[in-house]
């Protein structure tokens, strides 16, 4: 790696280079100076600078084709995925003069502002790069001038990115008052906005209301228009009238925002309701609500599609803005264009969707009867009927929302399941557990029980469904008991069968001889899953424990599946722990995430097994240590903490180990509880505890843990402001879960209010906060359009 440079490390004879001369005589030594710079010395996303030169040189030479090759390699190296180093300042000088000298001008501007606008800097002091960027502006600013339009308009977006407001603004206010193009014409706006957020949204007033202009829709360009609206929202000037229609009327954005320099407003609907819920007022989530209700209703399918994505990045951010865009979402099942869309979002939002099953039920039945009456199921764009029930010959569509009722009603989703089993792939994983909200189990059900059963008989199941077969008898457990004939069957082919078989027997179903048969068979040389089986069923260790003995000299995957199973054993498994102890990685083995697992799991399978601390501490001890201060390994070190919280007082040798944990908001909420099992009691500090679990749940980090590390730490942990810290994380309308697996997002979310709100009644005794029985926010009316 390259020596770090710092900002005064930078050679003065490149980065003052620009400014030392005049830009007339700069493009006409566009090459001087590039051998003698040390490349070698400063690093790239791939490593040492030696190549630029010669990157350098195809652009100031080479052919167009060849030129554009090499921007995407500058690209790539020196600002990648919006990371920039060393050798990006040092680079800066040559790429102005190379656009100077009128070649790949716009794309090398473009790729300047890209580097001046990244705060990701790597190996250099911050603001290294946007100094060495800034550096070039008299060779930049010429520019804003340029015969092409593409060329002042990515002019005016580097130049503003180097920040150097004094500099900037009296070019772009020259070029504003004289350009003609409403492109470039947009950009500097935002320009100006971007140095002089007071001075932008005072020209995009003017923008959007014009003196003179007549009432009504704005008639400005719409990349106009589009930049005073960010532009307001930029110096936060309240939404208002003008701003909904001017937005409004520049939909559909597609192409129109494909082209943005701003990849973040790409996507300009979608960007202005994310900025309006991040203000957190009434007035700006109102404002939201009328948006996308207007653009929902909007006659032009591009329209409404655009409104459904920025609906579901609404429903992710805001609590409350479900309840207020179901009456628009609804209506929109009956349409072939929107049905789809509507679907996917409705089966992200969680339970406030409820209202919509007997809708999706509706589009769901209707579309199983269309393919069964032999409609084409791939004709999906047949007009609704008169009912407005649903659209016809779309199975695909019918399956989807099918997928959504499985998890908000269930018991009205397997009578339809059941009845057309091998067509619902997408609802047969809802139903086994892929969308469900954790720690749930799909209700039992006759028939669909008596489809499965059919459907395990079949020679050619697609991959993965005989995982979630099984994966529902399972859950279903005894219940499933008449299904074992097929199960013994599948499980030479499919050995997962067993883990159903496992769970049936029981007192309602007692060990029969034939599936035990079934199961020694297929326990010879067979994997863990059926031995276990075995084990249930019989009760008989030796089985079982040398396929485990077999596990634990296999790689990290397999020691960590053995030590689970090896834990849950008990003292029965005290044969293992001298393979146990043996499979231990050691301190010095390679330090992998499965490493660190299998060690991890090996830690608690001991204590487990013994009830004896002595070989589990220092096994855990290693794992931290190995996981200290490494991003990946983050999990790792919450697995370690889980463990050492199992160990009780005899895990107190590992207490340092759980305190330097909590400065990671990631992984304090589980430390805290590791320590209230661990640690001495009086040697916490109770309040600056609970002080810091709450600072992670406010980050939406590890959320769920600092609820259960609150409730550990008790009520005499709470100051009135923690109280009204964690009354905001319940009631709040911003969400405190905002990442994760799209359509977990919001439940994710909603578990935690709910989690929240239990806490905060149980520690206050106010019986009130309880959450309501529908686990959902009141819904508020839709208002209308500001104006």
């Amino acid at each position: 790696m390259a020596p770090e440079q710092t900002r005064a490390q930078l050679p003065g004879e490149i980065t003052g280079l620009s400014s030392g001369r005049t830009p007339e005589a700069a493009p006409a030594r566009v090459m001087d100076d590039v051998d003698a710079y040390p490349w070698s010395t400063v690093s790239h996303a791939y490593g040492p600078a030696e190549d630029l030169p010669g990157l350098l040189r195809v652009l100031a030479e080479g052919e167009p084709d060849a030129a554009g090759e090499a921007v995407s390699e500058l690209y790539g190296s020196v600002l990648h995925q919006g990371t920039v180093y060393a050798a990006s300042a040092a680079v800066a000088p040559f790429l102005a003069r190379v656009a100077a000298a009128g070649r790949s001008r716009a794309d090398l501007l473009t790729l300047l502002g890209g580097m001046a606008e990244s705060e990701d800097e790597h190996g250099v002091e911050q603001g290294t790069v946007r100094a060495a960027v800034a550096a070039q502006l008299p060779l930049m600013l010429p520019a804003l001038s340029a015969g092409e339009p593409e060329v002042r308009r990515a002019a005016a977006w580097a130049v503003a990115h180097t920040r150097e407001a004094r500099a900037v603004l009296p070019s772009l206010r020259e070029r504003w008052e004289r350009e003609p193009e409403a492109a470039v014409r947009g950009e500097l706006l935002g320009a100006v906005s971007r140095l002089a957020p007071a001075e932008g949204a005072a020209l995009a007033r003017e923008a959007l209301a014009p003196t003179g202009a007549p009432a009504g829709p704005p008639a400005g360009a719409p990349h106009v228009l589009l930049a005073a609206v960010f532009a307001c929202l930029d110096a936060g000037v309240p939404w208002d009238a003008a701003q909904h229609s001017a937005l409004l009327s520049t939909l559909p954005a597609d192409p129109l925002g494909s082209d943005s320099l701003d990849l973040d407003r790409t996507e300009p609907l979608h960007a202005v309701v994310e900025a309006l819920l991040l203000r957190d007022t009434e007035e700006d989530r109102a404002a939201v609500a009328a948006l996308l209700d207007t653009a929902l209703r909007d006659g032009r399918a591009e329209v409404r599609a655009e409104a459904l994505w920025a609906a579901e990045q609404a429903c992710r951010l805001s609590r409350g803005t479900r309840e207020r865009l179901l009456p628009s979402l609804l209506p929109l099942l009956s349409d072939a264009d929107s049905a789809r869309g509507v679907v996917s979002l409705l089966g992200g939002i969680g339970a406030a969707a409820a209202t919509a099953v007997p809708a999706l039920l509706a589009l769901a039945t209707v579309n199983a009867d269309a393919a069964d009456d032999g409609t084409d199921s791939t004709d999906s764009t047949d007009s609704t009927d008169s009912t407005g029930e649903g659209i016809g010959g779309d199975t695909d569509l019918a399956d989807r929302a099918l997928e959504v009722v499985a998890v908000l009603a269930p018991e009205k989703a397997a009578p339809l399941l059941a009845r057309d089993l091998g067509r619902r792939p997408w609802a047969l994983g809802s139903a086994a557990g892929i969308r469900a909200p954790e720690g749930t189990r799909f209700p039992f059900d006759r028939r669909l029980l008596a489809a499965i059963r059919v459907r395990l008989t079949e020679p050619d199941l697609p991959s993965g469904e005989p995982s979630q077969l099984t994966r529902l008898l399972r859950d279903w457990g005894a219940l499933a008991a008449p299904a074992l004939p097929e199960l013994c069957a599948l499980l030479p082919r499919h050995p997962q069968a067993a883990e159903a078989i496992a769970a049936i027997h029981g007192a309602e179903a007692p060990a029969e001889p034939a599936v035990v048969d079934v199961l020694r068979a297929a326990a010879d040389g067979g994997p863990l899953v059926v031995a276990h089986a075995l084990y249930r069923w019989t009760g008989e260790t030796p089985e079982l424990l040398r396929r485990l003995d077999k596990e634990l000299a296999g790689g990290p995957e397999a020691v960590t599946r053995a030590a689970g199973a090896a834990g849950e054993l008990g003292a029965a498994a005290a044969p293992l722990v001298p393979a146990l102890r043996a499979a231990v990685s050691g301190a010095d083995a390679a330090g992998t995430t499965s490493v660190l697992h299998a060690d991890t799991a090996i830690a608690e399978a001991l204590w487990r097994i013994t009830r004896d601390a002595s070989p589990a501490v220092p096994v855990l001890d290693s794992v931290f240590a190995r996981a200290a201060g490494r991003y990946w390994f983050r999990r790792n070190a919450l697995r370690a903490a889980r463990a050492a919280a199992l160990l009780g007082p005899a895990g107190r040798p590992l207490v340092p180990r759980l305190e330097a944990l909590l400065a990671d908001p990631e992984q304090a909420p589980v430390a805290v509880l590791a320590l209230i099992a661990v640690a001495e009691p009086g040697s916490l500090d109770h309040r600056a505890l609970a002080d810091t679990v709450l600072t992670s749940a406010e980050q939406g980090a590890s959320a769920p843990e600092a609820c259960d590390a609150l409730e550990a730490l008790g009520a005499t942990a709470l100051t009135p402001d923690h109280v009204r810290r964690l009354g905001a994380l319940a009631e709040r309308d911003l969400r405190v879960v905002r990442w994760g697996l799209e359509d977990q997002v919001v439940r994710a979310d909603d578990a935690l209010r709910a989690r929240a709100r239990a806490v905060l009644g149980a520690l206050t005794g106010d019986l009130s906060r309880a959450v309501p029985p529908d686990g959902r926010a009141r819904p508020r009316p839709t208002p209308a359009p500001p104006g």
